[in-house]
């Protein structure tokens, strides 16, 4: 099995020459379920990997179980010498390892990733058994314990060998790289800050660490050396250097922080920007105020459910920023790492959520006064700051989402943990997403109000009595809203009753005005710091009947837009103007009776009807609509501005008995 090392040598991601060496293991993994009991009927797979996949098709064959994943892992004599390390990018939700039949270490929580070294365990000049045993079944001490969403299960990120000198930047610190970048003060002319590095050692005491930070353009704004402890534990290197290129969504500058122990390489990337958030200038970058026009993204797609490649995530982005969102709220829990790579790119802000939610299912209990439970969340809340701390993109940190208080202990346990993200990175804001009353608002730094008015509750109208209550008496907070609405494509019988939801049959009508209607009423606000729109995708919930969650812009197969996301990307995205046309979902209608209505960014636009031009009015911030018109039979529909045009045929009626 000597060959194996070459194909290890074939997909190795990254060398460094007498450092560390990092290979993938995401080929050639056996998998079959635990009630099978063996491995004789074992299926190859690759990662990223779920087995929930039928789930996604509505079928009733959602599982939550456990599942075992094997390979050989050929480890030549030539690293007997060496430090072993395995690093999962996500499992879920709880991993056991296994090599040779020894338990390595469990990780319970399915976003974060979990480094074991496992240098003592292994066979070198031979194969070694590597065994995964997955659970993605309930526990009552793993968050989250109340979600909408599927929990696809499996080995569903990366999965890595690493492979370092005895003196090494220890990958085993919350499962990152061991280095930290904490910007202590950062202005226009300086920034002051530290590299926090965690340096292990079988072999000495002592090592020499150099820490060398180049800017975007090259130029080597930082080279210090020091005599360190390899003892596991924190070393700080202080650093200070003189006008800096700040990081900002309108000008991403990114400086490589490299950091050399013994002769261990990690390099790093990150931004230096200043984060203030008041009421008076809401959220602001190096003094600048960002009107934040965010959606939320949820974990999923049709097809390969939560096994999302990097290629899912730059689409998904490419597709976030031509609406021209500047936002993203990783809703529950973090993405894969490559997502925020990108926007620290690109300039675009993140919240990642932590996985203290609550469902609208009365039956789901999302806290649970255990200790247990409450170390589980700890543990979860170390790992997504640690994980995440180096990208300048990600501004703030999520504590809780929709919980509904329940005595003074869930209420002591949320403010713990606003406390410990607080200790963990002074530099950013918290923030929580809210639909209750009470002190549980005034936990976080910022508060984002979850808003269903028109939807479940009341009018759209009485979204505009909330806003002046919030201007008045709440206007000391730091707010910000978030809203949504889903659809179906059916005809709806009456179009003008659309402020009732309709579970799964809500006529896409009635999704476009939720929107257009919370459009209105916020145009003008003067309070939010942000807009968040729930949601960007639609996203799979086997909890539903028809299997997912149609609230998105965009259905689950992160391609197909609907007409409410040309309605954000008319009214946010200022590089390309928009012309759409609303309605083509449904192009068989049988009503006579029909408006035409269309979103648009552009000057002066005509609509035409069977080449006939027709009356249009402006009836709110891009939006355009015609009076009720009759039609028969086939309609041919265009209209056109700026250049742009856009058309679709309506077929009203009973074509054959017109004919």
């Amino acid at each position: 099995m000597k060959r194996y090392i070459l194909v290890l040598l074939a997909v190795m991601a990254y060398f460094s020459v007498e450092a560390r060496e990092i290979y993938s293991l995401n080929n050639d993994w056996k998998f079959f379920f635990k009630e099978e009991n063996s491995s004789d009927g074992a299926r190859y797979v690759n990662i990223p990997h779920t087995w929930n996949l039928d789930a996604l098709t509505g079928i009733n064959t959602y599982k939550q179980t456990t599942a075992s994943y094997l390979r050989d892992l050929y480890i030549p004599a030539e690293w007997s010498d060496k430090r072993l390390f395995l690093r999962f990018h996500g499992v879920q939700n709880v991993a056991d390892v296994f090599l040779n039949g020894e338990h390595v270490g469990e990780h319970r929580g399915g976003w974060t990733a979990f480094t074991f070294e496992i240098t003592d365990k292994v066979r070198f000049d031979s194969d070694n058994s590597l065994h995964v045993l997955v659970s993605n079944a309930f526990q009552n001490d793993i968050l989250p314990t109340s979600t909408e969403m599927n929990l696809y299960g499996g080995i569903y990120r990366d999965v890595e060998l690493i492979v370092t000198e005895p003196t090494t930047i220890t990958p085993m610190f919350y499962g990152t790289d061991g280095v930290m970048i904490n910007q202590l003060s950062v202005s226009r002319e300086r920034v002051d800050g530290e590299a926090v590095v965690y340096i292990s050692s079988t072999q000495e005491p002592m090592c020499n660490v150099t820490l060398s930070i180049v800017g975007p353009d090259g130029y080597a704004a930082v080279k210090k050396s020091l005599r360190a402890k390899a003892d596991g534990k924190a070393v700080s290197i202080p650093f200070a250097f003189e006008t800096p290129e700040l990081w900002s969504p309108v000008s991403p500058k990114l400086y490589n922080v490299e950091v050399v122990a013994g002769s261990d390489t990690v390099t790093v990337r990150t931004g230096f920007r200043k984060i203030d958030v008041t009421p008076e200038k809401h959220f602001t970058i190096n003094g600048r105020t960002v009107p934040i026009k965010g959606v939320a993204l949820h974990h999923d797609r049709s097809v390969v459910g939560s096994a999302l490649t990097s290629q899912h995530y730059t689409e998904d982005l490419a597709l976030i920023r031509d609406m021209g969102a500047n936002a993203v709220r990783s809703f529950t829990a973090p993405h894969a790492q490559h997502l925020y790579n990108l926007c620290d790119e690109q300039g675009v802000l993140a919240w990642i959520d932590f996985p203290l939610t609550q469902s609208p299912f009365l039956s789901d209990i999302p806290y649970f006064s255990t200790y247990r439970f409450e170390e589980n969340g700890r543990l979860q809340m170390h790992e997504i700051i640690a994980q995440n701390y180096n990208h300048p993109s990600v501004v703030m940190w999520g504590v809780f989402s929709l919980l509904k208080p329940r005595g003074d202990k869930m209420l002591d346990y949320v403010k713990g943990l606003h406390d410990q993200a607080k200790k963990l990175d002074p530099s950013r804001p918290t923030v929580a997403c809210s639909n209750q009353d009470g002190e549980i608002n005034f936990i976080t730094d910022l508060i984002v109000w979850q808003q269903s008015l028109g939807w479940d509750k009341g009018k759209i109208s009485d979204v505009k009595i909330w806003h002046e209550l919030l201007a008045g008496e709440w206007s000391h907070l730091c707010q910000a809203v978030a809203y949504g609405a889903g659809r179906s494509d059916i005809e709806p019988s009456d179009p003008s009753v659309h402020t009732r939801h309709r579970g799964s049959n809500t006529p896409a009508i009635w999704q476009r005005n939720f929107h257009e209607g919370y459009v209105g009423e916020l145009n003008e606000n003067k309070i939010f710091w942000g807009t968040w729109i729930n949601n960007m995708f639609d996203f799979g919930s086997v909890r539903y009947p028809s299997g997912e969650l149609s609230t998105g812009l965009v259905e689950m197969d992160h391609q197909t837009r609907k007409d409410t996301y040309y309605l954000y990307r008319a009214l946010w995205n200022r590089r390309s103007q928009t012309l759409h046309l609303n309605g083509k979902s449904i192009q068989y209608r049988s009503r006579s009776d029909q408006r035409v209505s269309f979103y648009c960014s552009a000057a002066e636009p005509t609509l035409l009807l069977n080449g006939d031009t027709i009356k249009i009015n402006c009836v709110g911030p891009c939006q355009y609509e015609s009076e009720v018109l009759q039609m028969r039979g086939y309609n041919d529909i265009e209209v056109t501005a700026g250049g742009l045009s856009d058309r679709m045929t309506l077929t009203i009626g009973n074509v054959l008995k017109i004919r």
